[in-house]
This record gives C-alpha cells, sequence and structure tokens, in this order.
C-alpha cells in the first residue's frame, strides 16, 4: 500500500512551476532570505502558491522555511520565488551582518595564552 507518512499531492511541483525545473536566477539559495513588495500587487492569475508565497514573506523569510511552511520542495519554491522576484513581487534581503572586532586587551591575552602552551 505504501509509506503511511507518504501523502500525494494532488498538484504536482511540475505543474505549480509551469513544467519548469531551473529557476531564472542562480543566485537564490535555501538560506536566501525574502520579503514581499508591499507596494507590488500580485495579479489575479497568480496561482494559489505564490499568493501564499508573498503572503509568507510579508515578514522577512528564508527559502527553507518558506519551503517548509508551503509543504513544497526547496527547488520548487526557488523557481517560483525567482519569478516573484523577476515581476518585483519579492525582494532578496541580505542577512544583517555586523563587524565586531574583538577587544585588543582580549586578543592580546588569548595570543599570550597560546604562546605559554
Amino acid at each position: 500500500m505504501g509509506h503511511p507518512d507518504y501523502r500525494d499531492r494532488p498538484v504536482r511541483p511540475y505543474v505549480i512551476t509551469g513544467g519548469r525545473a531551473h529557476p531564472t536566477r542562480n543566485t537564490l539559495r535555501p538560506e536566501t532570505l525574502l520579503v514581499a513588495n508591499p507596494e507590488a500587487a500580485l495579479p489575479v492569475s497568480a496561482g494559489r502558491e505564490k499568493r501564499s508565497l508573498v503572503d509568507l514573506c510579508r515578514g522577512l523569510l528564508s527559502v527553507a522555511e518558506a519551503a517548509a511552511h508551503l509543504g513544497l520542495p526547496v527547488s520548487v519554491v526557488v523557481v517560483l520565488a525567482s519569478d516573484l522576484i523577476d515581476t518585483g513581487h519579492l525582494v532578496v534581503r541580505s542577512a544583517p551582518q555586523r563587524l565586531v572586532m574583538p577587544d585588543l586587551d582580549l586578543l592580546e591575552k588569548v595570543l599570550n595564552g597560546l604562546r605559554k602552551l
């Protein structure tokens, strides 16, 4: 009968992506952060998955997190997100990175400790 945890999806991933297996952008990775563009309204013709993805991205969300919420493979979400970035509905955000310089005294203590080894 099959594995009890397996559930067949009524819509296959290739249908959701319009038959495409590759995104228009090769820069999207599972950790890529996405946010919805509040000024871009989706057309009525947008599919349920694209609408759900944009709704999820009203707050900052990674591609992998979006895939988990949607219950779709990351590869499918990458194709959908790529389309939505191309149309201006989603924007890629970089993770905030703070360059924190360690205290010079701490570095000297570490260096002195290593010299004693």
